[in-house]
């Protein structure tokens, strides 16, 4: 049977089981560890996978992981309700000076792919930058419009109009989006610009990568932007974006792999920089995609759990990218694995 990682909306409480019993243990024992985590919700499908496989090996550890946006979980990082966060977005050295002393590290990278609902379409659609920009913009209303056309030469369009959606809470998958459209539109970066959350022109919002695909699958003519697993899940297509060597490319892991390979070296300097847009050089490379990071607090209050911790951690960069492949996900590069390695080793605890 084949497990649904998105039946749980915005809340997963894994209880590990043990590998011996057919039972779940729960954590009663006095060598027992729970460890809280919060935030994104393009990674949570991932990380779902990730708790329950490190669990076949650790015995008497539950971790919770609150699928709240990446916005929630920095907040809840800052406070010190959690143990560690995860986020599509990095954060600045401005807003370093706010939270807990941690180290960023990426985990997994992911196209944010464009979904859709309408329903006698039945090729991929197909939409340019400058397409896509303008619908977000509210100055491309309907599926007629000549902009659309233009991309998807010969295919029959809906005559309905457009009803965009987006996501309500802070989120690094907004994060993502917006960098992108701020890259390829100058209106864009001027009217609204990029972030965790912004003042969205027009449309319908939802909250979390569970409520905009809802929306988006309730809504005759939408279009919205989540994680790609999401849309698979809810059986809606994705649209081929055309990234800057005039290819309109699918999203896919391998997608993202490209667009991490196109800023290696930007990279190799700062873990923080977008993957979005790649150059004409990367034509594989899916336009908009994003790292997703972890949040690590150099030091935890609990020593114990600050182990348990970084051998998750540990555990996500280096075996964890196999499962991360499986779900769609660009598995991270041996340059960029070596680097989280020098990031981890900031972490006080464990060996």
């Amino acid at each position: 049977m084949k497990f649904s990682f998105l039946s749980v909306p915005f809340f997963a409480a894994i209880v590990l089981t043990g590998c011996n019993s057919g039972t779940p243990t729960t954590v009663a024992a006095r060598n027992s560890t729970q460890l809280t985590a919060a935030g994104s919700s393009f990674v949570y499908p991932v990380m779902m996978r990730w708790v329950q496989a490190y669990g076949q090996d650790h015995q008497g550890l539950q971790i919770n992981y609150q699928s709240i946006g990446s916005g929630g979980g920095i907040e809840q990082l800052k406070n010190g309700m959690v143990d560690f966060g995860a986020s599509d977005a990095a954060l600045d050295d401005e807003k370093l000076k706010e939270m807990p002393a941690l180290v960023q590290i990426p985990e997994s990278a992911g196209p944010v792919c464009i979904t859709y609902n309408l329903e006698q379409l039945k090729v991929p659609l197909k939409l340019s930058a400058k397409t896509l920009s303008g619908i977000y913009l509210g100055t491309i209303k309907n599926w007629q419009d000549a902009a659309i056309k233009k991309d998807n030469p010969g295919v029959n369009l809906a005559k309905q109009g457009i009803v965009v959606v987006y996501r309500t809470d802070g989120s690094g998958t907004t994060n993502i989006f917006t960098t992108y459209l701020a890259a390829v539109s100058p209106k864009w970066k001027s009217q609204v610009g990029q972030g965790l959350s912004v003042s969205w022109p027009i449309g319908i919002g939802g909250k979390g990568s569970e409520g905009v695909t809802g929306v988006v699958k309730q809504s005759s003519g939408a279009i919205g932007y989540v994680e790609l697993t999401y849309a698979e899940e809810n059986h809606l297509p994705v649209a081929q974006v055309q990234n800057l060597a005039g290819k309109y490319v699918s999203p896919t892991a391998a997608g993202t792999s490209a667009a991490i390979d196109a800023f290696s070296g930007e990279l190799s300097k700062d873990v923080r920089t977008p993957i979005v847009n790649a150059p004409a050089s990367a034509p594989d490379a899916y336009p908009i995609s994003g790292l997703t990071f972890l949040l690590v607090p150099k030091q935890a209050k609990d020593a114990n759990k600050a182990g348990e911790v970084k051998g998750f951690v540990q555990y996500i960069i280096t075996g964890g990218q196999d499962p991360a492949e499986q779900l769609h996900y660009a598995k991270l590069p041996a340059s960029l694995q070596q680097i989280d390695e020098q990031l981890l080793q900031q972490v006080q605890g464990g060996s």
